[in-house]
């Protein structure tokens, strides 16, 4: 090829790519196999292909850009332009965002889906208020118990050291009578193997991701509540971007979460099926358990509205009259 047809080719190619090609890295706490990074690479490549590579999203599993508790303030600070978190991590700087983690307040999908109706206008709100877009949000399977031994009431928790991961995992343990210690994900088999956990109420799906059958035995289906992980983007990112690919992003974005909630409610049979597949004994609560937790699932849900004024009630108004 001589020196014109390569300066030709060349401006060719260059005419090929999209004029206003960006890359983004994406932080996101969980490893490659959990399926909320599953459906998050497969968003990135959905607003790939839709921009023609005008918008690369390059996703960064595990923590391994930012740990889980940075990564929202990191998306706040235009450090990162676009992040996952697990939505009521945010709890302790305004409680709407821990409502989705409220115990049995929403104990199904069905209901999971309509708190999350309900509930998405405020949340929209509060993160637009600092500088965040809200892009999608999936759950995980419901939150069940896990433990050494059978548990047959709440009195054989007292004591123990149980894993807490936010505000209202810490408040459940409380009202137990068991100690709450911080342990994120993937600190999970160490903390067991050390002591600094006894205990822990959790999906199917963390609970095959740590191997809970080499510290626990006994997984206790309750279903307690839904917590979501949300995709949030930085606003003035996101504005910056051409219409177009602003719109192919929220499109991504709507297929994600449906998907991503498909994916969920596959990913409770299989994963539970895993747990017993690996040696775990799967039960039902008892009647005697299943009252106290109410019980405390009614107090908890109480203490929530105090702390949640107008805006809180209104979300629970909306959501039980649907």
């Amino acid at each position: 090829m001589n020196t014109t047809s390569k300066i030709l080719a060349g401006l060719v190619a260059a005419a090929a790519l999209p004029a206003t090609a960006e890359t983004w890295d994406m932080p996101t706490p969980y490893g490659d196999t959990v399926f909320h990074t599953q459906n998050i690479t497969q968003f990135a490549e959905d607003v790939s292909e839709a921009t023609d590579g005008g918008l690369e999203i390059t996703v960064h599993s595990a923590g391994s850009l930012f740990a889980h508790p940075e990564i929202k303030d990191a998306v706040r600070r235009g450090l990162a332009p676009i992040g996952e978190t697990l939505m009521s991590r945010l709890e302790n700087e305004d409680p709407i965002f821990g409502v989705d983690s409220v115990p049995f307040l929403a104990a199904s999908y069905d209901e999971a889906e309509k708190l999350w109706e309900a509930s998405r206008p405020v949340i929209e709100e509060r993160l637009a208020g600092q500088g965040l877009t809200l892009l999608f949000a999936v759950p995980w399977p419901g939150q069940s118990l896990y433990t050494q031994e059978p548990v047959e009431s709440v009195s054989d928790l007292e004591g123990t050291s149980f894993r807490a991961y936010n505000a209202a995992t810490e408040r459940l343990a409380t009202l137990m009578g068991a100690v709450p210690t911080q342990i994120e994900t993937g600190d999970i088999p160490t903390a067991f193997a050390t002591g600094r956990a006894d205990a822990m109420i959790t999906s199917p799906s963390t609970g095959v991701s740590s191997q809970a059958w080499d510290f626990v035995s006994t997984y206790t289906e309750l279903e307690a509540w839904l917590p979501k992980n949300m995709v949030i983007v930085n606003t003035a990112a996101f504005e910056g971007l051409p219409e177009d690919v602003r719109a192919a992003v929220m499109d991504a974005a709507e297929a994600a979460e449906a998907r991503g909630w498909e994916m969920s409610e596959a990913e409770t049979e299989a994963q539970i099926a895993a747990l017993k597949e690996n040696g775990m004994q799967v039960v039902q609560p008892s009647e005697t358990l299943s009252s106290e937790l109410a019980e405390i699932g009614e107090t908890m849900t109480s203490e929530w509205l105090e702390t949640a004024g107008e805006d809180g009630q209104a979300v629970i108004e909306a959501y039980r009259s649907e």
